[in-house]
Protein backbone atom coordinates (compact mmCIF):
# COMPACT_ATOMS: atom_id res chain seq x y z
CA UNK A 1 0.00 0.00 0.00
CA UNK A 2 1.11 3.52 -0.85
CA UNK A 3 2.10 5.82 2.10
CA UNK A 4 1.07 9.55 2.14
CA UNK A 5 2.99 11.03 -0.71
CA UNK A 6 5.77 13.52 1.23
CA UNK A 7 6.68 17.07 -0.33
CA UNK A 8 9.94 17.81 -1.99
CA UNK A 9 10.36 20.67 0.48
CA UNK A 10 10.41 18.44 3.32
CA UNK A 11 13.24 15.51 3.67
CA UNK A 12 14.20 12.77 5.57
CA UNK A 13 16.95 13.20 8.30
CA UNK A 14 17.84 12.33 11.63
CA UNK A 15 17.36 15.10 13.92
CA UNK A 16 20.96 13.84 15.36
CA UNK A 17 22.36 15.99 11.84
CA UNK A 18 21.79 19.38 13.98
CA UNK A 19 23.78 21.87 15.13
CA UNK A 20 24.56 22.44 18.61
CA UNK A 21 22.16 23.77 21.15
CA UNK A 22 20.78 27.38 21.43
CA UNK A 23 22.43 29.92 24.00
CA UNK A 24 19.44 32.23 25.44
CA UNK A 25 19.67 35.58 26.44
CA UNK A 26 17.11 35.21 29.69
CA UNK A 27 15.51 38.32 30.90
CA UNK A 28 13.06 37.61 33.72
CA UNK A 29 11.44 34.90 35.10
CA UNK A 30 9.22 34.54 32.45
CA UNK A 31 11.19 36.04 29.76
CA UNK A 32 13.95 35.69 27.36
CA UNK A 33 15.60 36.45 23.57
CA UNK A 34 17.26 33.89 20.91
CA UNK A 35 19.65 35.58 18.37
CA UNK A 36 19.25 33.57 15.32
CA UNK A 37 22.23 32.10 13.24
CA UNK A 38 21.90 33.05 9.84
CA UNK A 39 22.91 30.50 6.83
CA UNK A 40 20.47 27.61 8.46
CA UNK A 41 16.77 26.95 7.44
CA UNK A 42 15.50 25.43 10.67
CA UNK A 43 15.35 26.13 14.36
CA UNK A 44 13.95 23.06 15.80
CA UNK A 45 11.86 23.73 18.34
CA UNK A 46 11.03 21.40 21.59
CA UNK A 47 7.53 20.61 22.61
CA UNK A 48 6.23 19.76 25.77
CA UNK A 49 2.75 19.63 25.27
CA UNK A 50 1.36 19.01 28.70
CA UNK A 51 3.13 22.90 29.41
CA UNK A 52 1.76 26.51 28.74
CA UNK A 53 2.47 28.12 25.47
CA UNK A 54 5.15 30.74 25.01
CA UNK A 55 4.54 33.57 22.89
CA UNK A 56 6.99 34.58 20.48
CA UNK A 57 7.54 37.54 18.65
CA UNK A 58 9.31 37.23 15.31
CA UNK A 59 11.70 40.40 14.58
CA UNK A 60 13.68 41.03 11.17
CA UNK A 61 16.89 42.89 11.26
CA UNK A 62 15.61 46.32 12.18
CA UNK A 63 13.96 44.65 15.18
CA UNK A 64 10.48 44.87 13.51
CA UNK A 65 7.95 41.71 14.16
CA UNK A 66 6.97 39.97 11.02
CA UNK A 67 5.42 36.90 12.77
CA UNK A 68 3.68 35.86 15.85
CA UNK A 69 3.31 32.65 17.13
CA UNK A 70 2.80 30.22 20.23
CA UNK A 71 4.66 27.18 21.11
CA UNK A 72 4.77 24.81 24.26
CA UNK A 73 8.36 25.02 24.53
CA UNK A 74 10.34 22.42 26.35
CA UNK A 75 10.55 22.73 30.39
CA UNK A 76 11.54 18.83 31.68
CA UNK A 77 11.08 16.52 28.79
CA UNK A 78 10.75 16.71 25.04
CA UNK A 79 8.08 14.78 23.41
CA UNK A 80 8.57 15.98 19.81
CA UNK A 81 10.21 19.13 17.81
CA UNK A 82 8.56 21.56 15.47
CA UNK A 83 10.68 23.44 12.44
CA UNK A 84 10.63 26.62 12.48
CA UNK A 85 11.67 28.23 9.03
CA UNK A 86 14.28 31.36 9.94
CA UNK A 87 14.14 33.23 6.77
CA UNK A 88 14.57 36.81 7.05
CA UNK A 89 14.10 36.53 11.27
CA UNK A 90 16.64 37.77 13.07
CA UNK A 91 15.23 37.52 16.65
CA UNK A 92 12.72 35.67 18.90
CA UNK A 93 11.30 37.44 21.85
CA UNK A 94 9.77 34.71 24.12
CA UNK A 95 7.46 35.33 26.88
CA UNK A 96 6.55 32.28 29.33
CA UNK A 97 3.08 31.84 30.82
CA UNK A 98 3.68 28.91 32.89
CA UNK A 99 4.06 29.31 37.09
CA UNK A 100 7.31 29.53 37.36
CA UNK A 101 7.05 28.33 41.23
CA UNK A 102 6.01 25.10 39.88
CA UNK A 103 8.52 24.45 36.68
CA UNK A 104 11.38 26.11 38.20
CA UNK A 105 13.75 28.19 36.58
CA UNK A 106 13.91 29.83 33.41
CA UNK A 107 17.49 29.32 32.71
CA UNK A 108 17.61 25.66 33.56
CA UNK A 109 14.21 24.81 30.58
CA UNK A 110 15.02 21.59 28.39
CA UNK A 111 14.07 23.94 25.85
CA UNK A 112 17.48 25.41 25.49
CA UNK A 113 19.49 22.42 25.61
CA UNK A 114 17.57 20.63 23.25
CA UNK A 115 16.85 23.61 20.89
CA UNK A 116 18.78 23.29 17.53
CA UNK A 117 19.85 24.37 13.73
CA UNK A 118 19.20 21.78 11.35
CA UNK A 119 18.74 22.56 7.46
CA UNK A 120 16.43 19.89 7.33
CA UNK A 121 13.34 18.43 9.26
CA UNK A 122 12.74 14.87 9.80
CA UNK A 123 9.46 13.39 8.58
CA UNK A 124 9.50 10.00 9.25
CA UNK A 125 6.10 8.81 10.20
CA UNK A 126 6.61 7.17 14.01
CA UNK A 127 2.66 7.44 14.72
CA UNK A 128 1.59 3.51 15.75
CA UNK A 129 -2.14 5.21 14.80
CA UNK A 130 -1.02 7.40 11.31
CA UNK A 131 -3.77 6.35 8.69
CA UNK A 132 -2.16 4.70 5.76
CA UNK A 133 -4.66 6.04 3.21
CA UNK A 134 -6.66 8.96 5.26
CA UNK A 135 -5.44 12.09 4.67
CA UNK A 136 -2.88 13.48 7.67
CA UNK A 137 -0.88 16.44 7.96
CA UNK A 138 3.20 15.60 7.87
CA UNK A 139 3.78 16.84 11.42
CA UNK A 140 1.47 18.81 13.70
CA UNK A 141 -2.69 19.63 14.17
CA UNK A 142 -5.09 19.52 11.42
CA UNK A 143 -8.46 20.66 11.64
CA UNK A 144 -11.46 21.92 9.83
CA UNK A 145 -10.58 20.93 5.70
CA UNK A 146 -10.55 24.51 3.80
CA UNK A 147 -10.96 25.34 0.43
CA UNK A 148 -11.21 22.37 -1.57
CA UNK A 149 -11.61 22.38 -5.43
CA UNK A 150 -10.45 20.52 -8.00
CA UNK A 151 -8.39 22.07 -11.10
CA UNK A 152 -8.64 20.20 -14.40
CA UNK A 153 -6.03 19.89 -16.81
CA UNK A 154 -7.75 23.19 -19.17
CA UNK A 155 -8.86 26.88 -17.23
CA UNK A 156 -12.45 26.66 -16.62
CA UNK A 157 -15.13 29.85 -16.28
CA UNK A 158 -17.14 30.84 -13.09
CA UNK A 159 -19.90 28.79 -14.24
CA UNK A 160 -17.79 26.28 -12.39
CA UNK A 161 -17.78 23.67 -14.82
CA UNK A 162 -14.95 21.17 -15.22
CA UNK A 163 -14.59 19.20 -18.17
CA UNK A 164 -11.74 16.85 -17.57
CA UNK A 165 -11.82 14.47 -15.44
CA UNK A 166 -7.53 14.31 -15.03
CA UNK A 167 -6.25 17.08 -12.96
CA UNK A 168 -5.28 17.55 -9.36
CA UNK A 169 -7.70 18.09 -6.14
CA UNK A 170 -6.30 20.97 -3.97
CA UNK A 171 -7.39 20.14 -0.06
CA UNK A 172 -6.28 23.24 2.34
CA UNK A 173 -6.76 22.67 6.29
CA UNK A 174 -6.44 24.47 9.54
CA UNK A 175 -3.31 23.79 10.22
CA UNK A 176 -0.48 24.20 13.27
CA UNK A 177 2.90 24.12 12.38
CA UNK A 178 4.46 24.54 15.34
CA UNK A 179 2.65 21.46 17.76
CA UNK A 180 -0.07 18.87 17.77
CA UNK A 181 -2.68 20.97 19.72
CA UNK A 182 -5.01 23.49 18.34
CA UNK A 183 -2.85 26.53 17.91
CA UNK A 184 -1.63 29.15 15.09
CA UNK A 185 -3.75 28.87 12.53
CA UNK A 186 -2.59 28.57 9.09
CA UNK A 187 -3.86 27.01 5.55
CA UNK A 188 -2.13 23.97 5.18
CA UNK A 189 -2.34 22.39 1.85
CA UNK A 190 -1.79 19.27 0.13
CA UNK A 191 -2.58 17.64 -3.72
CA UNK A 192 -3.93 14.58 -5.24
CA UNK A 193 -4.86 12.97 -8.76
CA UNK A 194 -6.86 10.03 -6.82
CA UNK A 195 -8.30 11.73 -3.72
CA UNK A 196 -6.32 8.87 -1.49
CA UNK A 197 -2.77 9.27 -2.19
CA UNK A 198 -1.93 13.09 -1.48
CA UNK A 199 1.54 15.15 -1.41
CA UNK A 200 2.19 17.58 1.33
CA UNK A 201 2.75 21.56 -0.16
CA UNK A 202 4.23 24.20 1.25
CA UNK A 203 2.02 26.42 3.63
CA UNK A 204 -0.89 28.31 1.97
CA UNK A 205 -2.14 31.52 4.02
CA UNK A 206 -0.10 32.42 6.78
CA UNK A 207 -1.55 34.78 9.58
CA UNK A 208 -1.04 38.80 9.03
CA UNK A 209 -2.18 41.44 11.62
CA UNK A 210 -5.99 40.99 10.97
CA UNK A 211 -5.42 37.92 12.41
CA UNK A 212 -5.61 34.11 12.33
CA UNK A 213 -6.35 31.96 9.18
CA UNK A 214 -9.54 30.43 10.08
CA UNK A 215 -11.81 28.69 7.89
CA UNK A 216 -13.02 29.60 4.23
CA UNK A 217 -13.24 28.64 0.91
CA UNK A 218 -11.95 28.26 -3.02
CA UNK A 219 -13.41 29.47 -6.26
CA UNK A 220 -11.84 28.91 -9.83
CA UNK A 221 -12.22 31.77 -12.26
CA UNK A 222 -10.43 30.85 -15.36
CA UNK A 223 -6.97 30.70 -14.61
CA UNK A 224 -7.27 32.71 -11.01
CA UNK A 225 -7.87 30.28 -7.80
CA UNK A 226 -9.17 32.87 -5.04
CA UNK A 227 -9.43 31.94 -2.05
CA UNK A 228 -12.05 33.56 0.81
CA UNK A 229 -11.39 32.97 4.79
CA UNK A 230 -11.81 34.66 8.00
CA UNK A 231 -9.59 36.79 9.82
CA UNK A 232 -9.79 35.81 13.12
CA UNK A 233 -8.42 38.96 15.69
CA UNK A 234 -9.99 40.94 18.10
CA UNK A 235 -13.02 39.94 15.60
CA UNK A 236 -13.61 38.05 12.59
CA UNK A 237 -13.71 39.31 9.61
CA UNK A 238 -13.84 37.68 5.93
CA UNK A 239 -10.75 38.17 3.63
CA UNK A 240 -9.65 37.29 -0.16
CA UNK A 241 -6.11 36.07 -1.55
CA UNK A 242 -5.18 35.57 -5.41
CA UNK A 243 -3.45 32.81 -6.50
CA UNK A 244 -2.28 33.08 -10.25
CA UNK A 245 -0.13 29.48 -10.36
CA UNK A 246 -3.19 27.43 -9.86
CA UNK A 247 -3.79 27.51 -5.89
CA UNK A 248 0.25 26.54 -4.80
CA UNK A 249 0.96 30.98 -4.04
CA UNK A 250 -1.65 33.29 -2.97
CA UNK A 251 -1.26 37.19 -3.03
CA UNK A 252 -3.63 39.16 -0.25
CA UNK A 253 -6.38 41.56 -1.31
CA UNK A 254 -4.94 44.69 -0.76
CA UNK A 255 -8.23 46.15 0.31
CA UNK A 256 -9.10 43.60 2.97
CA UNK A 257 -11.32 42.69 4.96
CA UNK A 258 -13.85 42.36 2.12
CA UNK A 259 -16.66 42.22 4.77
CA UNK A 260 -17.29 42.59 8.28
CA UNK A 261 -19.58 42.84 11.08
CA UNK A 262 -20.27 43.16 14.82
CA UNK A 263 -21.18 39.51 15.69
CA UNK A 264 -18.53 37.61 17.58
CA UNK A 265 -18.53 34.54 15.59
CA UNK A 266 -18.48 35.77 12.00
CA UNK A 267 -16.48 33.01 9.56
CA UNK A 268 -16.12 30.19 7.31
CA UNK A 269 -17.26 32.20 3.87
CA UNK A 270 -18.11 29.54 0.86
CA UNK A 271 -18.23 30.41 -2.63
CA UNK A 272 -20.58 29.53 -5.21
CA UNK A 273 -21.59 30.94 -9.08
CA UNK A 274 -25.56 31.55 -9.35
CA UNK A 275 -25.90 31.59 -12.74
CA UNK A 276 -29.37 32.80 -13.04
CA UNK A 277 -28.63 35.85 -10.95
CA UNK A 278 -24.64 36.71 -12.76
CA UNK A 279 -23.69 36.86 -9.34
CA UNK A 280 -21.50 35.20 -6.87
CA UNK A 281 -22.68 33.79 -3.82
CA UNK A 282 -21.33 33.80 -0.45
CA UNK A 283 -22.99 31.70 2.63
CA UNK A 284 -21.64 32.53 6.32
CA UNK A 285 -21.84 31.38 9.79
CA UNK A 286 -22.97 33.82 12.08
CA UNK A 287 -23.93 32.93 15.36
CA UNK A 288 -26.97 29.72 14.86
CA UNK A 289 -28.03 31.16 11.87
CA UNK A 290 -26.57 31.04 7.68
CA UNK A 291 -26.02 34.56 6.38
CA UNK A 292 -26.09 34.94 2.41
CA UNK A 293 -24.35 37.52 0.49
CA UNK A 294 -23.98 38.13 -3.29
CA UNK A 295 -21.04 40.19 -5.47
CA UNK A 296 -20.70 40.95 -8.66
CA UNK A 297 -17.19 41.50 -9.02
CA UNK A 298 -15.79 39.71 -5.49
CA UNK A 299 -15.09 42.60 -3.72
CA UNK A 300 -18.34 44.33 -3.12
CA UNK A 301 -20.64 42.26 -1.42
CA UNK A 302 -24.51 42.79 0.26
CA UNK A 303 -26.34 41.15 2.37
CA UNK A 304 -29.23 39.04 1.01
CA UNK A 305 -30.86 36.89 3.64
CA UNK A 306 -30.41 34.91 6.96
CA UNK A 307 -31.65 31.22 7.54
CA UNK A 308 -31.55 29.37 10.54
CA UNK A 309 -33.84 31.07 12.96
CA UNK A 310 -36.07 27.65 14.92
CA UNK A 311 -34.82 25.21 12.32
CA UNK A 312 -32.98 22.26 13.34
CA UNK A 313 -30.42 21.69 16.30
CA UNK A 314 -28.80 24.74 17.90
CA UNK A 315 -27.11 22.97 21.16
CA UNK A 316 -23.74 24.88 19.85
CA UNK A 317 -22.24 27.48 17.46
CA UNK A 318 -23.16 26.99 14.16
CA UNK A 319 -19.79 26.94 11.60
CA UNK A 320 -18.58 25.74 8.33
CA UNK A 321 -21.38 26.19 5.77
CA UNK A 322 -22.24 24.73 2.24
CA UNK A 323 -24.98 25.38 0.16
CA UNK A 324 -25.15 23.20 -3.16
CA UNK A 325 -27.44 21.86 -5.63
CA UNK A 326 -28.32 18.23 -6.11
CA UNK A 327 -31.27 16.39 -8.76
CA UNK A 328 -33.26 13.75 -7.51
CA UNK A 329 -35.11 11.73 -9.47
CA UNK A 330 -34.64 15.22 -12.17
CA UNK A 331 -35.72 17.66 -9.61
CA UNK A 332 -33.19 20.17 -8.56
CA UNK A 333 -33.49 20.51 -4.61
CA UNK A 334 -30.81 22.75 -2.94
CA UNK A 335 -28.78 21.20 0.04
CA UNK A 336 -27.24 23.73 3.08
CA UNK A 337 -25.04 21.60 5.40
CA UNK A 338 -24.69 23.26 8.44
CA UNK A 339 -22.01 22.04 11.10
CA UNK A 340 -22.27 22.38 14.99
CA UNK A 341 -20.54 22.23 17.79
CA UNK A 342 -21.48 21.32 20.50
CA UNK A 343 -24.84 19.99 20.20
CA UNK A 344 -24.18 16.45 17.68
CA UNK A 345 -26.34 13.72 18.32
CA UNK A 346 -23.63 11.86 20.74
CA UNK A 347 -22.44 14.82 21.84
CA UNK A 348 -19.66 17.18 20.93
CA UNK A 349 -19.55 18.22 16.68
CA UNK A 350 -21.58 16.86 14.01
CA UNK A 351 -22.74 17.82 10.49
CA UNK A 352 -26.32 18.71 10.25
CA UNK A 353 -27.91 19.96 6.97
CA UNK A 354 -31.10 20.84 5.37
CA UNK A 355 -32.63 20.51 1.93
CA UNK A 356 -34.82 22.85 0.54
CA UNK A 357 -35.03 25.66 -2.57
CA UNK A 358 -32.58 28.55 -3.18
CA UNK A 359 -33.65 31.42 -5.24
CA UNK A 360 -30.18 33.39 -5.29
CA UNK A 361 -31.18 35.24 -2.85
CA UNK A 362 -32.79 32.82 -0.07
CA UNK A 363 -32.63 29.40 1.21
CA UNK A 364 -35.82 27.98 2.16
CA UNK A 365 -36.35 24.91 3.78
CA UNK A 366 -38.67 22.22 2.95
CA UNK A 367 -38.59 20.34 6.14
CA UNK A 368 -40.54 21.47 9.50
CA UNK A 369 -37.75 23.82 12.10
CA UNK A 370 -37.92 20.63 14.47
CA UNK A 371 -36.83 18.51 12.19
CA UNK A 372 -33.25 17.22 12.44
CA UNK A 373 -31.16 15.64 10.19
CA UNK A 374 -27.48 14.43 10.55
CA UNK A 375 -24.84 13.43 7.82
CA UNK A 376 -23.25 11.06 10.06
CA UNK A 377 -24.29 9.36 13.16
CA UNK A 378 -20.54 8.60 14.41
CA UNK A 379 -18.57 10.72 16.73
CA UNK A 380 -15.89 11.57 14.38
CA UNK A 381 -17.55 13.60 11.52
CA UNK A 382 -16.78 17.21 11.66
CA UNK A 383 -16.70 20.28 9.17
CA UNK A 384 -17.42 18.64 6.50
CA UNK A 385 -17.54 20.65 3.04
CA UNK A 386 -17.55 19.98 -0.80
CA UNK A 387 -15.09 20.34 -3.32
CA UNK A 388 -15.57 22.97 -5.57
CA UNK A 389 -15.62 22.16 -9.71
CA UNK A 390 -15.49 18.60 -8.89
CA UNK A 391 -15.28 16.91 -12.34
CA UNK A 392 -19.04 15.23 -14.20
CA UNK A 393 -20.73 17.60 -11.74
CA UNK A 394 -20.14 15.02 -8.59
CA UNK A 395 -20.68 17.10 -5.28
CA UNK A 396 -17.70 15.28 -3.54
CA UNK A 397 -17.05 15.74 0.42
CA UNK A 398 -14.31 15.37 3.54
CA UNK A 399 -14.94 15.88 7.08
CA UNK A 400 -12.57 16.71 9.80
CA UNK A 401 -12.38 13.01 11.41
CA UNK A 402 -12.35 13.98 15.07
CA UNK A 403 -14.28 15.88 18.17
CA UNK A 404 -14.03 18.63 19.80
CA UNK A 405 -14.28 17.26 23.13
CA UNK A 406 -11.49 15.57 23.12
CA UNK A 407 -9.44 16.21 19.92
CA UNK A 408 -6.74 17.62 21.75
CA UNK A 409 -6.33 14.50 24.02
CA UNK A 410 -6.15 11.17 21.25
CA UNK A 411 -3.42 9.61 21.33
CA UNK A 412 -0.65 10.83 19.04
CA UNK A 413 1.68 13.28 19.02
CA UNK A 414 3.78 13.65 15.75
CA UNK A 415 0.31 14.95 14.31
CA UNK A 416 -3.15 15.15 15.32
CA UNK A 417 -6.16 14.22 13.10
CA UNK A 418 -7.13 12.70 9.67
CA UNK A 419 -9.92 13.52 7.26
CA UNK A 420 -12.50 10.73 6.32
CA UNK A 421 -12.23 9.03 3.43
CA UNK A 422 -14.24 10.98 0.28
CA UNK A 423 -17.63 10.81 -0.06
CA UNK A 424 -19.87 11.30 -3.22
CA UNK A 425 -23.11 12.90 -2.04
CA UNK A 426 -26.99 12.25 -3.57
CA UNK A 427 -30.63 12.91 -2.47
CA UNK A 428 -33.20 9.86 -1.79
CA UNK A 429 -36.66 9.82 -0.48
CA UNK A 430 -38.13 7.98 2.79
CA UNK A 431 -41.63 8.77 3.52
CA UNK A 432 -42.28 12.21 3.00
CA UNK A 433 -38.38 13.44 3.71
CA UNK A 434 -35.86 14.00 1.29
CA UNK A 435 -32.41 13.10 2.90
CA UNK A 436 -28.92 13.13 2.25
CA UNK A 437 -27.36 10.14 0.21
CA UNK A 438 -23.19 9.40 1.35
CA UNK A 439 -21.06 6.95 -0.33
CA UNK A 440 -17.50 6.10 -0.22
CA UNK A 441 -16.52 8.28 -3.06
CA UNK A 442 -15.74 6.10 -6.65
CA UNK A 443 -12.30 5.91 -6.25
CA UNK A 444 -11.94 3.82 -2.98
CA UNK A 445 -13.46 1.24 -5.52
CA UNK A 446 -10.18 1.46 -7.82
CA UNK A 447 -8.08 0.57 -3.99
CA UNK A 448 -9.39 -2.63 -3.46
CA UNK A 449 -6.90 -5.49 -3.67
CA UNK A 450 -6.81 -9.11 -2.48
CA UNK A 451 -9.66 -11.02 -0.84
CA UNK A 452 -7.70 -12.10 2.75
CA UNK A 453 -9.26 -14.49 5.11
CA UNK A 454 -9.06 -12.11 8.37
CA UNK A 455 -9.00 -8.39 9.21
CA UNK A 456 -5.80 -6.13 9.30
CA UNK A 457 -5.30 -2.48 10.29
CA UNK A 458 -6.38 -1.36 7.05
CA UNK A 459 -8.27 -2.78 4.78
CA UNK A 460 -12.31 -3.16 3.42
CA UNK A 461 -14.93 -4.99 4.92
CA UNK A 462 -18.09 -6.14 2.63
CA UNK A 463 -21.08 -7.59 4.88
CA UNK A 464 -24.25 -9.49 3.10
CA UNK A 465 -26.93 -8.63 5.82
CA UNK A 466 -29.98 -10.08 7.08
CA UNK A 467 -32.67 -9.04 9.29
CA UNK A 468 -30.64 -8.79 12.42
CA UNK A 469 -26.59 -8.65 12.00
CA UNK A 470 -23.60 -8.20 14.50
CA UNK A 471 -20.12 -8.05 13.51
CA UNK A 472 -17.43 -7.95 16.45
CA UNK A 473 -14.19 -6.84 15.39
CA UNK A 474 -11.16 -7.87 18.03
CA UNK A 475 -7.56 -8.68 18.71
CA UNK A 476 -5.85 -10.73 20.79
CA UNK A 477 -6.02 -8.10 23.62
CA UNK A 478 -9.75 -8.35 24.63
CA UNK A 479 -10.08 -5.06 22.57
CA UNK A 480 -13.56 -4.86 20.10
CA UNK A 481 -15.53 -2.89 18.59
CA UNK A 482 -19.34 -4.57 17.89
CA UNK A 483 -21.68 -3.37 15.09
CA UNK A 484 -25.38 -4.42 15.51
CA UNK A 485 -28.04 -4.23 12.45
CA UNK A 486 -31.79 -4.30 13.63
CA UNK A 487 -33.80 -4.20 10.68
CA UNK A 488 -37.29 -4.44 12.79
CA UNK A 489 -35.88 -1.31 14.67
CA UNK A 490 -34.47 -0.11 11.07
CA UNK A 491 -31.40 1.11 13.23
CA UNK A 492 -26.96 0.10 13.28
CA UNK A 493 -25.08 0.52 15.96
CA UNK A 494 -21.58 1.23 16.71
CA UNK A 495 -19.83 0.11 20.43
CA UNK A 496 -16.47 1.20 21.03
CA UNK A 497 -16.39 1.28 24.81
CA UNK A 498 -13.91 -1.85 24.63
CA UNK A 499 -12.05 -0.80 21.60
CA UNK A 500 -8.67 0.02 22.95
CA UNK A 501 -7.41 3.24 24.50
CA UNK A 502 -10.34 5.11 25.94
CA UNK A 503 -9.46 6.26 29.00
CA UNK A 504 -7.93 9.48 27.86
CA UNK A 505 -11.51 11.30 27.72
CA UNK A 506 -14.77 10.36 29.49
CA UNK A 507 -16.44 11.45 26.51
CA UNK A 508 -14.45 8.81 24.10
CA UNK A 509 -16.04 5.07 25.13
CA UNK A 510 -19.53 5.76 23.59
CA UNK A 511 -22.36 3.63 21.41
CA UNK A 512 -23.50 5.60 18.68
CA UNK A 513 -26.94 4.17 16.54
CA UNK A 514 -27.56 5.70 13.07
CA UNK A 515 -31.33 5.47 12.00
CA UNK A 516 -31.17 3.42 8.42
CA UNK A 517 -34.57 4.64 6.59
CA UNK A 518 -35.32 1.24 5.16
CA UNK A 519 -33.40 -1.83 5.03
CA UNK A 520 -29.45 -2.40 5.08
CA UNK A 521 -28.88 -5.45 2.61
CA UNK A 522 -25.19 -4.73 2.21
CA UNK A 523 -22.31 -2.71 4.24
CA UNK A 524 -19.06 -1.92 3.38
CA UNK A 525 -16.34 -0.92 6.67
CA UNK A 526 -13.27 0.75 5.71
CA UNK A 527 -10.90 0.29 8.83
CA UNK A 528 -7.20 2.54 8.62
CA UNK A 529 -5.21 1.86 11.55
CA UNK A 530 -7.49 4.30 14.29
CA UNK A 531 -10.85 4.64 12.53
CA UNK A 532 -13.86 2.86 11.14
CA UNK A 533 -16.33 4.00 8.86
CA UNK A 534 -19.35 2.15 8.02
CA UNK A 535 -22.01 2.84 5.26
CA UNK A 536 -25.05 1.55 3.92
CA UNK A 537 -24.10 0.52 0.42
CA UNK A 538 -26.91 2.51 -0.83
CA UNK A 539 -25.83 5.39 0.40
CA UNK A 540 -28.67 5.41 3.39
CA UNK A 541 -26.23 5.71 6.47
CA UNK A 542 -22.84 6.62 7.25
CA UNK A 543 -21.26 6.30 10.66
CA UNK A 544 -17.69 7.63 11.30
CA UNK A 545 -15.70 6.25 14.47
CA UNK A 546 -11.95 6.92 15.94
CA UNK A 547 -10.57 4.00 18.09
CA UNK A 548 -7.40 2.88 19.03
CA UNK A 549 -6.38 -0.25 19.51
CA UNK A 550 -3.23 -1.53 21.31
CA UNK A 551 -2.79 -3.71 18.22
CA UNK A 552 -4.58 -4.32 15.04
CA UNK A 553 -8.06 -6.03 14.97
CA UNK A 554 -7.61 -9.01 13.35
CA UNK A 555 -10.08 -11.39 14.34
CA UNK A 556 -13.98 -10.93 13.00
CA UNK A 557 -17.26 -12.96 13.90
CA UNK A 558 -20.35 -12.08 11.73
CA UNK A 559 -23.91 -13.28 12.91
CA UNK A 560 -26.77 -12.81 10.41
CA UNK A 561 -24.79 -12.29 7.91
CA UNK A 562 -21.49 -12.69 5.49
CA UNK A 563 -18.41 -10.73 5.47
CA UNK A 564 -15.96 -10.42 2.10
CA UNK A 565 -12.43 -8.98 3.46
CA UNK A 566 -10.32 -6.95 0.74
CA UNK A 567 -6.78 -5.63 1.43
CA UNK A 568 -6.44 -1.97 0.32
CA UNK A 569 -3.06 -1.13 -1.85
Amino acid sequence: MKKLLLSAFMAFVCLGTATAQVAPMVLGENHAMVRLEQGKKFLLLPVQEKEENAAFAVLDSKNEMVKRLNVRLAVDKVDYWVPFEIGKAQLLDITFHGDRRKTGALKDFACWREMKYSDTFDTTNREQFRPLYHHTPLYGWMNDPNGMFYMPSSPVGNDGKAGSADGVWHLYYQWNPYGSNWENMTWGHSTSKDLIHWEAQPTAIEADWLGSIFSGSCIVNGNDVVAFYTSAGHHQTQSMAVSKDGGMTFTKFAGNPVITSDKPDFRDPNLFWYEPTKSWVMILAVGQEMQIYSSRDLKDWHYESAFGSEYGNHGGVWECPDLFPLQLNGEEKWVLLCNINPGGPFGGSATQYFIGQFDGHKFTCESMPKVTKWMDYGKDHYATVSFYNAPENRRVVLAWMSNWQYANQVPTMQFRSANSIPRDLGLFKFGEETYLSVKPSPEMAAMRGSKQKQPSEACEIVVDMKNQTEIVLSNSKGEQVIMTYDAQKQTFSMDRSKSGNVGFSEAFPCTTVAPTYGNIQQLRIFIDRCSIEAFDAEGKMAMTNLVFPSEPYNIIKVKGGKASIFSLR
